[in-house]
């Protein structure tokens, strides 16, 4: 990792291009520190986890990854996988589960699978990200009305009936702070200035909090400091620990029980499923923000080293208190348009928020738990990009429409892990299906590409991939050869894929043709195609069984078999004339 450092500030690196990357650095530092405490606490954990991933993961994934300009730490994707951990296995199970989901990126990424990780049908990802953003929004609904719900544990439906429940008994100082804190991250963007909304924002609520709480006899709002507490030298404190997170095995840490989750076969068995979720999820995100960094950059990023350095980051980062951390798509963004363009903007931002929990702990205790609702508001619709979920659904094919639709919903009313596993099944099944549709069969009669159809010739047109869907289809037209015809003959130039289902067909269709004396004439085949027919016993036998390089050569063989064929039939026919002559005489 320093070699990757020291490469970063050598090579030419201009006085400028550094002032860049730190200035880049610093400012995602300003956004993601908010942010990591906002996503943490809506992950059901106390806020310091959030800023510990962004530290830990920050620095790892930027100087082992394959992405120069990537910026990893918490994301909202992850919230809705994480919450349910935490309310089952508590902070212990959270971190366990992020450390084997970091061996599994790790695997990923060593084993060069990363490219089959971006085969993810885009209904797929735009119907679960949608449903993300919905579900994180009804989330914040409790912080930002002031409604005392607690968290839930009941399904989507159960959590909107407790929060109608619970509207008679709305806190208005909440819903003040919460408002004019959402007012100031949706106007203030309008003034284009390089400050981010996000400090603006949660400082003018943290503020009027103050204010109105001296001004105003009664007036109170829950604030991070008010929720969050940490024990040190054995007092306890309220807030954020000012220190840096110690070393220490997940498995030590409290479960849902607040005894010490341990480490157990059950226990992996119970959490192998939110692992690969969360690997999954956090490729994809990668992977994602890493294409859209390369447009943005003009640079180039290595898809497996990329999900090894997520690996690495995801195994590393528990050891230290934090969260499971993927590349966040609009901190990189942000970075790039500032001139972060090396792993030092990365680094830059987590010393940012080094610095930060040094020396700012006692101030973002005051931060007000509606204000962060409120930002949290704004990350959920901006990740589930209604404007571009509708158009989507307006041009897309009928079949990706009903399967973003359902994504969607099972994401929300269900989970992630549900909605994904059914999307893809669903995904896959249309897609053997427009296949299918792909995979045809036509008999062409009289004149063929210029050449003379022989006298008791059939020539077959069959086009697309023959596999375990298509074959049947394809063929089995074939089962109805004309008596009258000798040899078939089959133009597969246009089939780019052959399965063990097909070769099973072409040996059923080889043997038919055999019994009722007929030729076969398999012309333009690709060689590996041909090669596979020969190991299943589909080999050249003359009089019998071709393969041609075009049709003029098929025309030419079945000529050739029908030929021997009739000589065949005359000389078997003279031998009887004369053998009958024999036993007259």
């Amino acid at each position: 990792m320093l070699s990757t450092l020291r490469k970063s500030l050598s090579g030419g690196l201009s006085w400028q291009a550094l002032q860049s990357n730190v200035l880049a650095g610093l400012t995602v530092g300003v956004i993601a520190l908010p942010l990591s405490m906002a996503l943490a606490i809506a992950s059901g954990v106390p806020p310091q986890h959030g800023l510990y991933t962004a530290i830990v993961a920050g620095i790892v994934i930027a100087l082992t990854g394959g992405s120069k300009v990537n910026i990893s730490g918490p994301t909202a994707a992850f919230v809705v996988i994480l919450l349910p951990i935490v309310q089952q296995f508590g902070l212990g199970g959270l971190l366990v589960s992020g450390f084997m989901a970091g061996i599994i990126l790790l695997c990923i990424g060593v084993g060069k699978l990363g490219r089959f990780i971006e085969v993810m049908p885009y209904p797929v990802t735009v119907g679960f990200t949608a449903g993300i953003g919905v579900v994180i929004a009804t989330i914040q609904i409790n912080d930002f009305l002031g409604l005392g719900l607690g968290q839930s544990n009941g399904n989507y439906l159960e959590k909107w009936q407790a929060i109608v429940q619970a509207l008679p008994s709305i806190n208005w100082n909440e819903t003040l702070i919460g408002a004019l804190t959402l007012t100031v991250l949706l106007v203030w963007p309008r003034f284009r200035s390089k400050i981010p909304a996000h400090l603006v924002a949660l400082v003018v609520g943290g503020l009027s909090a103050w204010v109105l709480s001296l001004y105003l006899p009664g007036f109170s709002v829950d604030t991070i400091g008010s929720r969050v507490s940490f024990h040190l030298d054995g007092v306890t404190r309220h807030g954020i620990p000012p220190s840096l997170p110690d070393f220490q095995w997940p498995w030590q840490l409290p479960g849902a029980d607040g005894a010490p989750i341990g480490l157990s076969f059950d226990l992996v068995s119970e959490l192998l499923p939110s692992a690969i979720t969360i690997a999954v999820l956090g490729s994809l995100e990668s992977l994602l923000c890493a294409v859209i960094a390369d447009g943005m950059s003009g640079k180039k990023h290595n898809p497996n080293k990329e999900l090894i350095g997520q690996g690495l980051g995801n195994i590393i980062a528990p050891l230290f208190g934090g969260l499971p951390a993927t590349a966040a798509i609009a901190r990189t963004a942000m970075s790039i348009r500032l001139g972060g363009s090396l792993p030092l903007a990365s680094v830059i931002h987590s010393l940012f928020i080094i610095a930060s929990i040094l020396f700012l702990a006692p101030l973002l205790s005051f931060i007000p738990m509606a204000s962060m609702a409120a930002l949290l508001l704004i990350v959920a619709w901006n990740m589930s990009e209604a404007k571009h979920v509708i158009r989507t659904l307006k041009i897309a094919p009928r079949d990706d429409a009903f399967v973003l639709i359902l994504c969607f919903l099972l994401t929300v009313l269900f989970d992630m892990t549900v909605a994904v596993a059914v999307g893809m099944g669903l995904a896959a099944m249309l897609f053997i299906k427009r296949s299918i549709d792909l995979a045809q069969t036509s008999v062409i009669e009289g004149d063929h590409a210029g050449y003379d159809l022989p006298d008791g010739t059939a020539v077959y047109d069959i086009n697309g991939p023959l596999f375990f869907g298509s074959a049947q289809k394809a063929l089995k037209v074939l089962a109805s050869v004309r008596p009258d015809v000798r040899v078939v003959i089959l133009d597969m130039s246009e089939v780019t894929l052959l399965d063990m289902s097909a070769i099973v067909a072409m040996e059923s269709i080889f043997t038919d043709l055999q019994n009722r004396g007929m030729g076969l004439v398999i012309s333009s085949l690709e060689p590996r195609m041909i090669l596979k027919l020969r190991r299943a016993g589909i080999r050249k036998r003359p009089g019998k069984v071709a393969f041609t390089r075009n049709l003029k050569d098929s025309f030419e063989a079945s000529r050739k078999m029908i030929e021997q064929e009739k000589a065949t039939r005359a000389g078997f026919k003279s031998g009887l004339i004369q053998a009958d002559s024999v036993s007259q005489n």
